[in-house]
């Protein structure tokens, strides 16, 4: 069996590192092989977006390298290897908090290793979660308590659907007030149509919950509002020119 591994920190590593953020990249349903290194290298755009924000405060930026590519049903392999990023976090930086920053099925193994006692914060992009099946227990959400939870889903996205990721921020958001969600009008899955917004956006939100910046207004606004207004927050063309 392979081991998890932490990449090189993304960028100029900090004097002191004072947060850190993990980048989850995409995997598969179920599979032993190698992760893709692909599916690396599309999250590293991301971490560098995030590491640039938050280099003055100290923020550290890596990516999770999972032991397989596959979530692998019970297994839940990506989001073990997240909590295990997360511990090791601990060992090289002491007691610092942690961001998980997950795409794709990443996203799900962001939000499903949110309990670990480091995170205090959860960025998900268009997340992969399961269908609901009468048959099985729904994706937990009890673990998202007590953190800052952001999830941006694209309109368009035809590989992981955003009605599911509605859904777990519904149940989320009644037993966690700081949960909102984002939509990516005419986007698909990558949000590649308004990368940089969605990057605004996510490196603001970092900014906020891990060195207690202010929130831009949308963001703010998002967190503050009742369901369904701050789970379906339309993200604005040119978000980031102007954050407040």
């Amino acid at each position: 069996m392979r081991t998890a591994r932490l990449g090189r920190v993304i960028g100029a590593r900090p004097a002191t590192v004072s947060a850190v953020a993990l980048l989850l990249p995409g995997g598969h349903e179920a599979s032993a092989r190698r992760p893709s290194p692909l599916a690396a290298a599309a999250v590293r755009s991301l971490g560098r977006s995030l590491a640039r924000a938050g280099q003055a405060d100290g923020l550290a930026a890596h990516v999770v390298h999972y032991r397989v590519g596959g979530w692998n049903g019970a297994e839940a392999q990506l989001a073990r290897d997240a909590e295990w990023a997360a511990d090791e976090v601990g060992r090289r930086y002491g007691d610092v908090p942690v961001c998980l920053a997950g795409v794709d099925m990443g996203g799900r193994a962001a939000l499903r290793a949110a309990g670990h006692t480091a995170v205090n914060s959860v960025l998900a992009l268009a997340p992969w979660l399961p269908e609901d099946d009468v048959a099985a227990p729904p994706e937990p959400v009890k673990q998202l308590a007590g953190r800052q939870v952001l999830i941006v889903h694209g309109t368009n996205d035809e590989r992981t659907d955003p009605e599911l990721s509605f859904r777990l921020a519904a149940r989320a958001k009644k037993t966690n007030r700081d949960v909102c969600r984002f939509e990516v009008h005419s986007d698909g899955h990558r949000l590649s149509q308004h990368h940089s917004e969605v990057h605004a956006l996510a490196a603001n939100f970092v900014q906020g919950s891990l060195f207690g910046h202010a929130y831009a207004r949308p963001l703010e606004d998002a967190l503050a509002a009742p369901p369904p207004l701050g789970l379906r927050m339309p993200l604005a063309s040119g978000f980031g020119k102007t954050l407040r």
